[in-house]
């Protein structure tokens, strides 16, 4: 590992080490050296010095706190933003409540809220914290050098770190797509090889089979021979079928690589994909085809529907399998039929089944039934 990943907040991925999030998020405490020094000195004293250090202990907890809570920096936990609430009051109070070096509280309060909030939501939290920080500098009139310096400090380390927040997303997100690239070429490489081993090593062996049958024919009066070329034949069908056998399986995706794949495309989409899978396993055939209709329904969210949610629901209950692919985009537009919603509709009518779709409750639903 290098030294500039070492010293960052995590590698590619948007799981970071939880200690190096910690230290590098925690380096900034540092500063809090001046309001512990007002305690220590007893420019704070009696039970003010004592409510003014607990509040700091409590703030410095609530911060780490925070930043444990986040799973990652696209991904917050459930408590991320109670404990952000309670950091940001915290640093509040302190500062309007004891001024001073206390001061410098919403600051860190800014920093915790751009790595933690949207852009749009860390912006307003900064300006109001400036605000705070304002106020209080008036009520304990502090110096005004001291206000424009806190002041810029809110500013120019909001507007950082907020940065720093976007930078580190779009790098998590460029890495997924890059991921997906590789799958896709891998997979497009993949199918190439099925379509060169059907059309030639297929068309070859189908030849010699029919050419064996045909010697066998004009080799009628000559047992020994009859028996070679049968045997020719024989080998020739058997390696035809295995041939097959092989691009089938090239060809063939299960129903759970196609969720996954899904998954990843929607996600490298900006989609927030939810999958709902019960009463698996399916029967083979039906697995194949639903694995079909949720590539095709993966396929058209992504380059039609514009959309910000899809929701992919897979059940198999009393024979029935029903895959359901349901987005929030421009699901009441005019619709035109596609090859690939067409052959799926062939299929699904092959296998005794039915496809259906059209405008849903908030945008484009696919479904598919099929009976076991």
């Amino acid at each position: 590992m290098s030294f500039a990943e070492r010293i960052s907040f995590g590698g590619e991925d948007d799981r970071p080490s939880l200690r190096r999030r910690l230290l590098g998020l925690s380096v900034g405490l540092v500063y809090l050296v001046f309001p512990v020094a007002e305690i220590v000195t007893g420019a704070i004293t009696g039970v003010r010095a004592v409510w003014a250090g607990a509040l700091l202990a409590a703030f410095i907890v609530l911060f780490l706190a925070t930043v444990v809570s986040a799973r990652s920096f696209l991904e917050r936990g459930r408590w991320t933003y109670p404990l952000l609430a309670l950091t940001t009051s915290v640093g509040v109070i302190g500062a309007l409540v004891f001024g001073g070096s206390f001061l410098s509280m919403p600051v860190y309060s800014v920093v915790l809220c751009g790595f933690t909030l949207p852009a749009a939501a860390a912006l307003v939290a900064m300006l109001a914290n400036l605000g705070l920080l304002v106020g209080g500098g008036l009520i304990h009139h502090s110096s005004p050098e001291t206000i424009i310096i806190l002041g810029l400090q809110v500013v120019t380390l909001g507007v950082l770190f907020i940065s720093v927040r976007n930078t580190r997303a779009l790098t998590v997100k460029l890495h997924r797509a890059q991921g997906e690239v590789a799958r896709l070429a891998a997979t497009e490489e993949r199918l190439r090889i099925a379509r060169d081993l059907h059309d030639l090593l297929g068309h070859s062996l189908s030849l010699i089979a029919l050419k064996s049958e045909l010697a066998g024919r004009l080799a009628e009066g000559t047992p020994e021979v009859q028996r070679e070329v049968r045997d020719i034949e024989s080998v020739a069908r058997k390696a035809l079928s295995e041939v097959r056998e092989a691009v089938t399986g090239y060809r063939r995706r299960g129903l759970a690589e196609e969720l996954d794949n899904a998954r990843s495309v929607l996600a490298a989409a900006g989609v927030r994909a939810r999958v709902q899978v019960s009463g698996t396993p399916l029967p083979e055939p039906v697995e194949g085809l639903l694995a079909w209709a949720v590539r095709e329904g993966t396929t058209n969210v992504v380059r039609h529907a514009r959309a910000g949610r899809c929701e992919i629901r897979v059940t198999y209950e009393d024979g029935l399998a029903v895959l359901e692919v349901a987005d929030d985009g421009r699901g009441r537009e005019p619709i035109l039929m596609g090859s690939g919603l067409s052959g799926l509709s062939e299929r699904a009518v092959a296998a005794g089944g039915a496809m259906a779709a059209g405008p849903g409750p908030r945008g484009f639903r696919l479904r598919v039934e099929v009976p076991a």
